[in-house]
């Protein structure tokens, strides 16, 4: 986090963004890159689908590396702050510990898997929810220049390192697969047009015989098998000893050595020899072959006869049917009828009780309102009674002759007390509001700040009435710094009219003597999910101490420090972060270092 300035001069810090820059898209002239499907899940997933970054885009995802940070060769040796506290390599998706640590996801991942995690660099314990995505460190790594993948085949180019996918889809010297699927060979982009052309075993080739176009792999299975031009052998071994395949079907019922049946078969004649024999066999036998086909006429005749006298008894049944299905369907319609008659008078139901139920709510309010003016005028009765008494006692005191005294003392007396009440309503309410404030001031370091009204507020900030609002106060301890959290629902300075903007208040407290200054305390800023995921956002960062919002304040509080582009309305208006038209806010401070005052 940096500090700069919003639009009002304020002095501010920028906040670690969520969202990183998205890289541009992927040429389409060659095979592009795809992601490797073991590639582990990122735990840390961002909390808004439309703030996808540079690491979860698609074609940007396949040049991470599986395990650990980068190994690409840099024109110039990277700052020891880019390397990981744990592989050493240049940071991939960095994300920093508690402690201030920095690793790859991959690395911390492992690191948390494991029983009672450290940090390997001071032995801090390590916890997964105290873990934060360093978008910061992650952009100026992105922005590193490195040799190109392809360098050992031979290219000369430098890009920056999230250009490399877009240089790899277009690199001439970068391995790339055949662009046919079934071909498993792998070469460099610009050899692909010869490898096509002379080298691929699917390639497009033609058949020499008839022509078609098929993969030169399926070419001698095409020929030996399906190709109808092909030259093939009589399988009866006849004088033809080759003829096209597409021939050898109407070749069976010529070829003098082939075992053909009597084509009275389907007649019941079972006899079976060569084509000659099969037509000496045809002559001599006309007259079986003609009883065959008398016995099979009758038989179907029969069973003829047999169909007709059943589809007569189906018709006669038919017109019965018919009535039956005329009968339903009027009835049918009746019942639609009636079906539509109920609905009708549901409807008219329903506005009769919605009236009434309206008339009944007037009739309770007037009766509310009718006890309250009968309390009233109780109360008013019972204080004329007592004007009454205490004007009766006067006039009998001024009939007596001391009236005038009585009267000019009962009026010091009556202002005297009013002074005192007005005294005490002072004190009364000065209390009321030191008791709120005492009830729901946290002394731990965290606060929980539930905004009621949430629409309403929106609508204030929008029309400027009003733009910001400010938490109860909370501390450290009870003699620790006093904070607040300032809130702007509409957004402020860039995130004006697009954001939330969540700030961080040092306020003056009565124990500012005995702390150390400038604040340098960890803060965690967190917009609380309600629904059942608990998908939680939160942002962090560590104080600058060279910014006038964290020195000791002089006035009731300091500058507000914090995150003009802390979450997206699309994305609060959009999730469970609002319910019952409230939303909840979560400050901590971490207060483990703190010495005691």
């Amino acid at each position: 986090m940096s500090a700069g300035h919003s639009v009002d001069g304020r002095e501010v810090q920028v906040p670690l963004q969520q969202v990183a820059p998205s890289l541009a898209p992927p040429l389409s002239v060659a095979p592009l890159i795809t992601p490797p499907p073991n590639r582990p899940a990122n735990p840390w997933p961002p909390s808004d689908s439309s703030q996808v970054g540079v690491l979860h885009s698609g074609a940007a995802a396949a040049f991470l590396p599986l395990h650990g940070g980068f190994t690409d060769h840099f024109v110039e040796s990277p700052e020891e702050k880019y390397r990981c506290e744990s592989c050493r390599l240049v940071l991939c998706q960095p994300r920093q510990t508690e402690c201030g640590h920095r690793f790859c996801q991959s690395c911390i991942a492992r690191i948390l898997s494991g029983p009672k995690p450290v940090c390997p660099a001071d032995m801090e314990p390590l916890f997964s929810n105290k873990i934060f995505r360093d978008v910061c460190c992650h952009r100026e790594i992105m922005a590193l220049k490195v040799h190109c993948r392809s360098e050992k085949q031979g290219c000369q180019e430098c890009m920056n390192l999230q250009q490399i996918p877009e240089h790899l889809n277009v690199c001439p010297f970068f391995e790339v697969p055949c662009p046919l699927g079934k071909c498993k060979e792998r070469m460099m982009r610009k050899e692909i047009p010869e490898h096509l052309s002379y080298r691929c075993k699917h390639r497009q080739a033609a058949c020499d015989f008839c022509a078609a176009n098929m993969p030169l792999a399926d070419l001698q299975k095409h020929q030996e098998t399906v190709c109808p031009a092909f030259p093939v052998s009589c399988p009866n071994l006849c004088s033809f000893s080759s003829l096209p395949r597409r021939q050898l079907a109407s070749h069976q019922h010529e070829c003098p050595k082939a075992q053909v049946s009597c084509p009275f078969h389907g007649y019941g004649c079972s006899y079976k020899a060569l084509n000659q024999e099969v037509r000496q066999h045809q002559n001599t036998c006309a007259a079986e072959h003609l009883r065959l086909m008398l016995v099979k006429n009758i038989s179907l005749e029969s069973k003829v006869d047999e169909v007709k006298d059943e589809l007569m008894d189906k018709c006669k049944v038919l017109p019965v049917f018919s009535t039956r299905l005329c009968e339903l369907e009027k009835h049918n319609t009746e019942l639609r009828e009636k079906n539509r008659h109920l609905e009708q008078k549901v409807v008219s139901m329903q506005k009769l009780m919605s009236s009434h139920s309206e008339k009944l709510l007037e009739v309770e309010l007037e009766l509310r309102s009718l006890t309250l003016l009968r309390e009233e005028l109780d109360k008013l009765r019972l204080s004329l009674d007592s004007v009454r008494s205490r004007l009766c006692a006067l006039e009998q005191g001024g009939r007596s002759g001391g009236g005038t005294l009585t009267l000019a003392s009962l009026e010091t007396q009556l202002h005297r007390h009013g002074d005192m009440l007005s005294v005490h309503d002072i004190r009364l309410a000065d209390m009321d509001l030191r008791f709120q404030v005492l009830e729901t001031a946290s002394y731990n370091g965290t606060l929980i700040w539930k905004i009621r009204d949430y629409k309403r507020r929106k609508q204030e900030a929008v029309a400027a009435k009003t733009l910001s609002l400010y938490s109860q106060p909370f501390y450290t301890g009870y003699f620790g710094y006093k904070m607040c959290a300032r809130v702007y629902l509409n957004g402020d300075g860039m995130g004006k009219g697009t954001h939330l903007s969540l700030f961080f208040v040092v306020m003056r407290g009565e124990y500012d003597a005995l702390l150390p200054w400038p604040f340098k305390q960890k803060v965690n800023l967190m917009l609380m999910d309600q629904g059942p995921a608990r998908k939680h956002l939160g942002d962090a960062f560590k104080p600058d101490p060279n910014s006038s919002s964290f020195r000791r304040p002089a006035a009731e509080m300091n500058i507000a420090s914090g995150c003009p582009l802390f979450v997206s309305q699309s994305v609060l208006e959009s999730a469970s972060y609002i319910k019952d038209d409230t939303i909840f806010i979560k400050v901590t401070v971490d207060t483990s270092d703190l010495p005691d005052p």
